[in-house]
């Protein structure tokens, strides 16, 4: 390469017209990384279509789902307009699971939610304060852990009695403790970081320290570990409303559906499945969603 070519490879609107590269941020990252992630997307795709069938209910449903008619009951799937058949008080079967829907997802999302954000906070400032604010706060959860989830919700919505709002309080409860200790842990790890140091040199305050230093490394193990208790949540809903201690009757729910259905299923056993593998799919896909958003999320991977 001659003195000219170099000169002329070095002249400063070559060098503009040199493609730059951007650096990608970490959410940008993981939309990318889930973009061709065709499994986690198709399975989004599945809850995205449940959720909407729940909202529009009133829509969706071709019946409505407490109006019973005992000359239809138990009516085999595709028997005349009901498409699925009829429960064992002539209710139309997919008018229910629709509506059931609605409690089966309230149940199973909000007690995530709620916990998230008490076990969280209450992690947070364990990790991060430390000593004996921290031994008060994890030791307190660690009662919890001496008894499995599923007795220890069962126990507490027997303890307050049946219905909606007891059954989001004690499965609340059941999701705290786990959920605090994932994010002190993460805490615990991130307050010794150069970067936490560093502010604290800085003279910035305890609370923009948590709130722009320590949350933002924090959400993320905790996002997708509360992601992977969704589906566990909706087991759990299910299984206290099976048991009489969630949603009470008549309202639609898909565990209530499964106690009730259960003394016919020598006569209709595919109707009394539906509730059931209603239940497993949208168990399955948040499983599925939750496994590839850790992925996603793991930036060492």
């Amino acid at each position: 390469m001659t003195d000219a070519t170099l000169h002329v490879s070095l002249r400063p609107d070559a060098e503009e017209r040199l493609p730059r590269t951007v650096p990608r941020g970490y959410w940008r990252t993981v939309g990318g990384r889930l973009r061709y992630d065709y499994v986690t997307l198709f399975f989004i795709l599945v809850i995205a279509l449940i959720a909407l069938a729940a909202i529009f209910a009133p829509l969706v449903a071709p019946f409505d789902p407490n109006k019973s008619a005992m000359l239809y009951r138990l009516k085999p799937v595709g028997y005349k307009d009901f498409l699925l058949g009829t429960d064992e008080l002539g209710r139309d079967m997919l008018s229910r699971l629709i509506y059931g829907g609605r409690m089966s997802l309230l149940m199973g999302l909000a007690p995530v939610v709620l916990a998230t954000s008490v076990g969280g906070f209450l992690g947070v400032v364990a990790g991060f304060a430390g000593g004996w604010v921290n031994m008060l706060i994890m030791r307190t959860m660690d009662v919890f852990y001496a008894f499995p989830s599923v007795l220890l919700a069962v126990a507490i919505s027997g303890t307050m009695g049946g219905g909606i709002a007891n059954g989001l309080i004690a499965l609340t409860l059941v999701f705290i403790p786990p959920l605090c200790r994932v994010s002190e842990a993460a805490t615990t790890q991130i307050r010794s970081r150069d970067f936490v140091e560093a502010a604290r040199a800085s003279g910035a305050s305890t609370l923009s320290i948590i709130f722009y230093h320590v949350l933002r490394n924090v959400l993320a193990p905790v996002f997708i570990y509360a992601s992977s208790l969704l589906s566990v949540s909706i087991l759990l809903a299910a299984g206290l409303s099976f048991l009489g201690l969630g949603v009470e009757p008549p309202t639609a729910d898909w565990g209530l559906m499964l106690a009730t259905l259960r003394q016919s299923i020598y006569v209709q056993p595919l109707i009394c499945a539906l509730p059931g593998l209603a239940i497993f799919l949208t168990s399955l896909s948040f499983n599925l969603v939750s496994d590839g958003l850790r992925q996603a999320m793991d930036i060492r991977a």
